[in-house]
Order: C-alpha cells, then sequence, then structure tokens
C-alpha cells in the first residue's frame, strides 16, 4: 500500500475528543478535512464528493499525540537495555557503544522510531539527537525524518563536545542553512544539558538559540546527573523563559520549580524511563502544584516503549501511586483521584504542543488547526467496547495496536489498521539489521551480552519466624 494523495477527509460519526479547554467529548460527530486543515466539525457535515470518508462509529478521535523528548537514534537497539538502571544506560551507551555508531546507524534509529510514532499515533515526535558528532551525523538523522511523512522536530545535540564548542561552528551554521529550511513538517531545536562550570560557558549556545530563534531542550533535575547549580546559574545569566524544555526534573528542589513555573517554562515527563531507570519520581504531581505546562515522553526504547499509551499509562500510575504512599504514611486515604485520565491525555496532546510553541497549530481539534489526527477503533479487540469514559477509555484501555487511521498535516499515514509505508518498513527492516549487525560485530561477544545482563545484586531473604506449611 502508499499513502493516500487527497484533498479532503471525512471522519463520520466518531467520538471527539477536541482537547479545549472545558469541552466534553462530541458525540456522533463529523470532522472534515481539507488543504492540511480541520475544515469544519459537527455532526452530518457535507463533504466533497471526492473526500476519502472514514466510518469512524464506535471510535475516538483524538489529536495527534505529541512525544516531546525521545533518542530516536538509539531506536535500532529497542530493548537491549531493558534491565538498564540509568547508570548501567551511562556505562554502557556512553563508554561502550556511542562511539560505534556511524551516520547511517543513526539514521537507522531515526527511520525506526519515525515509523513506530506514526504507526502508534504520535504524529509530531521531538528527536532529542545528541548523538550528532558531527554534521555528516545530522545529515543522517534528518534524512530519515523527511522519508517519514510525520511531524518531527530535530532537537541537535551533540555529547561529545560542549554546546558552547558545537553550536558556534561552521559546519553547524551551514548544516542549519542547508536543513533547516522552513519545511512545515521539520523544525528545529537546540539539546544539550548544564555542565558544572561556574562559569556558564553554555551562554553561547543560549545565545545561538536567540538568535537562531528557537527553543532549547534540557534534561535537568537528573539523579545523578544535573541538578538545581544548572538551573540557578541559568537563572543567574537571565536564560530561564518560555522558550525552555526541561526533561525529567525528577530531583529537583522546590526553588528551581518556583524559577520554572515564574518563568513560563515547559517539563517534559519520561515517566516510564523515569521509574525504571531511576531519573527522579515522576514529578506531575509537584508540576500540578506550580501550574508548570507538563508534556510527556519516551525516552528511549532501549530502556523502555517509545508507545505515548504505555507514557500516559505510567505516568497516571504514578501520579496516582505516590498520592495513595504519602496518604497511608500519614494514616489517611484517598477518597478522589487528583490527577485525571483527560490531564494525562492532555499532556499527551495539547501539552506537547504547547512545549514545543506549536499550541497554534496542533494539539487539539480546532477548526483552522493542522489536520493532526488518529482515530481509535479497533472491532477486532473486545478492550474496545463498550465506550463509556472516552478519555479514560484511550489512556486506560487502549493501546497502539487499536490505533485506526492516523493522518498528518491532511494526509492519511495510516488506515484501517495498515501502516501506508511499505517502501520505508521495508527499507527499515534492512538499514536496521545491518546497523544491529555492525554494532554486534564491533565489540566482542562477552561485551555485547554483558550490556544485556547486566550485574544483578543479590537478594538477602528475610528470616521467617513461623514454622508450618512449607516452611515446617
Amino acid at each position: 500500500m502508499t499513502i493516500y494523495q487527497q484533498k479532503s477527509v471525512v471522519f463520520r460519526r466518531a467520538i471527539v475528543l477536541t482537547m479545549e479547554p472545558g469541552r466534553d467529548a462530541l458525540h456522533d460527530t463529523d470532522v472534515l478535512v481539507q488543504d492540511g486543515r480541520i475544515a469544519a466539525i459537527g455532526a452530518g457535515l457535507d463533504a466533497p464528493a471526492s473526500a476519502v470518508e472514514i466510518d469512524a462509529a464506535g471510535g475516538i478521535l483524538i489529536p495527534g499525540m505529541i512525544d516531546t523528548h525521545r533518542h530516536m537514534w538509539q531506536t535500532a537497539q529497542r530493548g537491549y537495555g531493558a534491565d538498564w538502571t540509568l547508570t548501567n544506560y551511562f556505562y554502557f551507551y556512553y563508554i561502550n557503544h556511542v562511539h560505534r555508531f556511524r551516520p547511517e546507524d543513526v539514521y537507522a534509529g531515526n527511520l525506526l522510531a519515525a515509523l513506530e510514532s506514526m504507526n502508534a499515533g504520535v504524529t509530531t515526535t521531538v528527536d532529542w539527537s545528541h548523538g550528532l558528532r558531527t554534521t555528516a551525523y545530522a545529515d543522517a538523522a534528518v534524512d530519515a525524518l523527511t522519508r517519514v511523512p510525520g511531524r518531527f522536530v530535530l532537537a541537535y545535540g551533540n555529547y561529545a563536545q560542549g554546546p558552547w564548542e558545537w553550536s558556534g561552528t561552521k559546519e553547524f551554521r551551514d548544516f542549519v542553512d542547508r536543513r533547516i529550511t522552513g519545511n512545515d513538517l521539520l523544525s528545529f531545536q537546540i539539546a544539550f544539558d548544564m555542565s558544572t562550570d561556574p562559569a556558564f560557558p553554555e551562554q553561547a549556545a543560549f545565545d545561538v538559540a536567540r538568535e537562531l530563534d528557537v527553543r532549547v531542550n534540557t534534561h535537568a533535575g537528573v539523579w545523578g546527573g544535573s541538578d538545581d547549580a544548572g538551573l540557578r546559574r541559568m537563572a543567574d545569566h537571565g536564560v530561564l523563559s518560555d522558550r525552555v524544555i526541561y526533561v525529567h526534573t525528577g530531583s529537583l528542589s522546590e526553588d528551581s520549580y518556583q524559577r520554572i513555573a515564574a518563568t513560563g517554562g515547559h517539563v517534559s515527563v519520561a515517566t516510564e524511563s523515569e521509574s525504571a531507570a531511576g531519573q527522579g519520581y515522576s514529578p506531575t504531581r509537584r508540576l500540578r502544584r506550580h501550574g508548570i505546562s507538563t508534556s510527556l515522553s519516551t525516552d528511549s526504547s532501549v530502556l523502555v516503549s517509545g508507545d505515548m499509551f504505555h507514557a500516559m499509562r505510567a505516568t497516571l500510575g504514578a501520579d496516582r501511586a505516590l498520592g495513595h504512599l504519602e496518604a497511608h504514611a500519614a494514616g489517611a486515604t484517598v477518597t478522589d483521584n487528583e490527577l485525571r485520565a483527560d490531564d494525562v491525555l492532555r499532556f499527551a496532546t495539547r501539552g506537547g504542543a504547547e512545549a514545543i510553541g506549536q499550541d497554534d497549530r496542533i494539539g487539539s481539534i480546532t477548526v483552522g488547526r493542522r489536520a493532526d489526527l488518529v482515530l481509535i477503533k479497533n472491532d477486532r479487540n473486545p478492550a474496545m467496547f463498550p465506550i463509556i469514559h472516552p478519555a479514560g477509555h484511550v489512556v486506560q484501555q487502549a493501546g497502539a495496536g487499536d490505533v485506526h487511521t492516523v493522518v498528518v498535516d491532511g494526509t492519511i499515514v495510516k488506515r484501517d489498521g495498515v501502516l501506508l509505508l511499505d517502501a520505508q518498513l521495508a527499507e527499515a527492516r534492512r538499514v536496521v539489521q545491518e546497523s544491529v549487525d555492525h554494532l554486534r560485530a564491533s565489540m566482542d561477544e562477552a561485551a555485547w551480552k554483558a550490556g544485556i545482563t547486566p550485574d544483578q545484586p543479590d537478594i538477602a531473604l528475610i528470616e521467617n519466624p513461623y514454622r508450618y506449611g512449607i516452611n515446617a
């Protein structure tokens, strides 16, 4: 199959979650797409005779989901670090693996991640691409992103140099001039973390971001990696703003949250990764109390899922678990949950649009906005009916396999549960296997296997005082 080339698409009789503030689900509602935009919302809409008509009855139509932090370039090693902590990740990846990556390995990872995003209803993904040691790697990253008809944000980074070094080079500027050309589906950020240097050499990179008029995306409040001192230096140098996205933030102090809130900053939470690897406990309860704009992200599928359904579910569960734990420690009981399903769905859609500065274009189903739409419908899945609480159903019941149709900028890229990108899928299978073969062959087999089975601490059993049953 190939993607549909069409001027108009109409979804018929959907349950529509617009994600507009204060608006309830719209039942038995049509949504008309024309020339890449949402043209009308209502019952029984007239549509051009040439329109592609999609029967959405029994399904839920949501805005395309937005992942605000994913290391797409690592995806060819999906699942390799399933048992890793953050320490394992730093050791195996940044000591043992990344220097073995070639530009073609970045291409393979980005292509696979881009296809996975489309398949799972993530119509916009921020590629936190800190493996760009030269612009040859950056070109490979963009080549992959533009191979797939999705919406992407290249967050340019280079783990091997300070951002004050690479952001000021002629090669970097040439790359920006060549590849970041105003394409509506490819936008740009710069991505880097704060050093421990009190002289704040990062000022040079912030100056570049201001000159290029792009956002800065930074890991912050990562246990053992970045702390309040970096954020204080940012404040002292006047670079905290609503054009900064802070990733994780779980180990920051209340003072840092106050600074982020006061300057309108955005936080990207990667709960599944944070819970598994230990960057810090998912901070959504604290962000809520400070009124900080929140979005969701998947981090790296080396460690965890690249699926925003998992991200939403993990976030809801972690937030509620902490509430119950705190209440129980005080001898109390939570009678009503604070965080609701529609809140995390908002994080995954409109919150992401706010973080990347495109909330006037995407993130909600609103007349005039770009048509990034996802129909969740699967008549073969018993878990997809009845639909009583639509937002709750999306978050707690649905999965990537229930994504029926995906539209990006008015173009259908998935329909009837089938991704319409056969050529790209075939290419991805080939280049990803080549990448895995290369990375595995570039080290001895013991080192490769050590990454799959990191050391496991012994567990001391608690002595059982009872002597009956199996212990008699």
